[in-house]
């Protein structure tokens, strides 16, 4: 287990507005979306050991036993000028994944929008979500839940796409992530976001995202919740993020948002 000490030792450097621990909660998005709304500071930090309700994008459930896991969640002022770039702060969160499991030798990609996978596995889920006030919003909660041990990984059964954890991807193999590196990995992930927050929604942004692409160049299926299946070969990004295809036929179309399914055609 992580204690609260060694995690804000780890933090130090960074300008937490606040931070929460918790041995076991619900889910650390509530706890989040409760802080934002009653003032919860821009880099308000929410971490547990343990989440008995975690969520991940639509209805689907994120499993975080004991010390298996890193899940946590950030409250998010949007930046001056950022307003309209809230719905590309999931991608922000898988970035800046890829990008601290990049400094311990693993390459991640992200399976669109926001799924961080190794050799094509999820290890690392993201949840955006956002309070308004009137027509503005006020504050994201940017929830993070990245796998570390086999333990956290939920039986073949209960998955939609394959799964992997940290431990199962490094070399060499039964490697053991010990309380210091799990901190680590903590601050290496925040220190990710602060850096590509000022550029949410800038070309250089966009690149990066869309060099970590998953499937690209790939046939795909893609289903949206009460749509009909669709089958294309994914191609890029648009600016504001969309996922750009080709169809069968040749022809670009763009996947924009909603509970969207990804897979390789086998």
């Amino acid at each position: 287990m992580m204690d609260e000490l060694t995690l804000r030792k780890a933090l130090s450097y960074i300008p937490l507005g606040g931070l929460r621990y918790y041995e076991q909660t619900d889910s650390t998005n509530n706890i989040a979306l409760a802080w934002a709304a009653t003032g919860a500071p821009d880099l308000a930090l929410v971490y547990a050991e343990e989440q008995t309700a975690g969520r991940g994008r639509g209805r689907h459930r994120w499993f975080t036993p004991p010390g298996a896991a890193l899940a946590f969640s950030l409250v998010l002022r949007p930046l001056f000028g950022q307003e309209q770039a809230t719905p590309l702060y999931s991608a922000l969160g898988a970035l800046a994944v890829c990008e601290a499991l990049a400094v311990h030798g693993l390459y991640s990609e992200i399976k669109w929008p926001n799924d961080v996978l190794l050799n094509r596995r999820k290890v690392c889920g993201i949840l955006a979500e956002s309070a308004w006030l009137g027509e503005r919003v006020e504050s994201i909660v940017l929830g993070v839940g990245l796998n570390i041990k086999p333990e956290a990984v939920p039986p073949p059964e209960q998955l939609s796409f394959p799964a992997t954890c940290l431990e199962t991807e490094l070399l060499p193999p039964q490697h053991k992530i010990e309380t210091f590196e799990r901190a680590e990995l903590v601050q290496q992930i925040l220190q990710a976001v602060l850096y590509w927050r000022g550029l949410v929604a800038t070309d250089i942004f966009i690149h990066a995202w869309e060099r970590r692409l998953a499937f690209l160049g790939d046939q795909v299926e893609i289903r949206e919740d009460g749509q009909a299946l669709k089958t294309g070969q994914v191609d890029g990004l648009e600016p504001d993020g969309s996922l750009r295809l080709l169809s069968p036929q040749g022809q670009t179309f763009t996947i924009q948002s909603g509970e969207v399914h990804l897979r390789p055609v086998v």
